[in-house]
């Protein structure tokens, strides 16, 4: 039997299977194509030490700092091209200065801040008010809070906030040189008993450190150890209990912003500084004021501070047999006790609080 098949069938059957091949051919070329890359994340959710859940966008190019040390770190990091704005008081290294400035850390000018259109501001919690960081969540700029209370503390925060801006690879060089050197301080000071110190953070009134900020554990890894006994971080001492604990050293930090009317000689004519034996036999320790800021750069001011406690434990034996203090980082002339410069706010007896950086933060 011949089959007939009728022209106009004979066409729609070929406009079916072109239909199907169409269809197909899709179909085909995406299943052997290779899938699209996935866009990148815009926000990139983290826990700041605060334990806040922050939404920082990604990546971050424009950051502004609150506290000097967390400018300090930017720096270290090797980020300061993305460092638009910090504080008046954000003062090292001196290219910091040249930032555009936002106010103090206490009261920074929030419209500044938001006219710098900042990816991510950065504050420390042991500083920066709370107010100020519900008032940038309300203009829906990000903030990031540090919050480190040991030297190890500080490695570890330096090291989370080079991840949080980007650059994990620098926080990993910065926390391992940081670590090195810590580790070789170690090594030298070894058994030395410590040296029992006062560390005055201001004379008038006299203000000193409590046994648990990052202060007391930076003279810890110093070899040496606070005579101030206490809970509170900034307590005021009396001369009395000082004189009455006969401290072997006292411990200044220096900045280079602004003197106080006494220096260091000077607290031997004063009636009451007299009764102690290290005003008289004049052991003083002048230090960077690095030490008063949790940065990197602290462990350079707990070495000053070793090699002027311990000088034996800087001394290398030479083939000739003549010992010689080792090359390093050199004592610090004698020079006036500068106004310090902190990232905490110091509660006073009357009531009243004076602001680290009041002082030259």
């Amino acid at each position: 039997m011949k089959v007939v098949v009728i022209p106009r069938l004979r066409s729609a059957i070929c406009v079916a299977i072109a239909a199907v091949l169409c269809a197909a051919a899709p179909l085909r070329a995406q299943s052997a194509s290779p899938a699209a890359p996935a866009a990148s994340p815009l926000f990139r959710e983290v826990t700041d030490e605060a334990g806040r859940t922050v939404r920082v966008p990604q990546p971050v190019r424009r950051i502004v700092s609150l506290a000097p040390s967390l400018t300090e770190t930017v720096y270290a990091l090797g980020l300061q091209d993305r460092l638009v704005g910090d504080t008046d008081y954000c003062d090292y290294p001196p290219d910091a200065k040249t930032k555009t400035k936002v106010g103090g850390a206490i009261d920074p000018s929030l419209e500044q801040i938001a006219a710098l259109h900042p990816d991510l501001v950065l504050v420390t919690k042991g500083l920066n008010r709370l107010e100020t960081v519900h008032s940038l969540d309300t203009l829906g700029i990000p903030s990031y809070a540090t919050d480190p209370h040991t030297v190890d503390g500080i490695v570890s925060s330096s090291k989370n906030l080079a991840d949080v801006l980007g650059a994990p690879e620098a926080g990993v060089v910065v926390a391992a040189n940081m670590r090195r050197h810590l580790a070789d301080l170690q090594e030298r000071l070894g058994s030395l008993p410590p040296k029992r110190v006062l560390f005055a953070v201001w004379t008038e009134p006299l203000i000193s450190i409590g046994k648990e900020t990052f202060i007391a554990d930076a003279l810890r890894h110093a070899g040496a150890v606070s005579i101030v006994d206490s809970s509170q971080d900034w307590p005021q001492v009396s001369l009395e209990e000082v004189a009455r604990l006969q401290p072997d050293f006292l411990v200044f930090a220096a900045s280079h912003s602004e003197t106080i009317p006494h220096d260091v000689e000077a607290l031997a004519g004063l009636p009451a500084w007299k009764t102690l034996d290290a005003v008289r036999n004049r052991k003083y320790a002048v230090i960077s004021d690095a030490v008063n800021r949790p940065a990197p750069r602290i462990v350079n001011a707990i070495e000053d501070l070793a090699r002027q406690l311990h000088p034996e434990a800087f001394v290398e034996k030479p083939e000739g047999g003549k010992d010689k203090v080792e090359k390093g980082i050199p004592p610090p002339p004698r020079q006036s006790v500068l106004r310090p410069s902190f990232d905490i706010t110091v509660p006073l007896s009357d009531g009243t609080t004076r602001e680290g950086c009041a002082c030259a933060l």
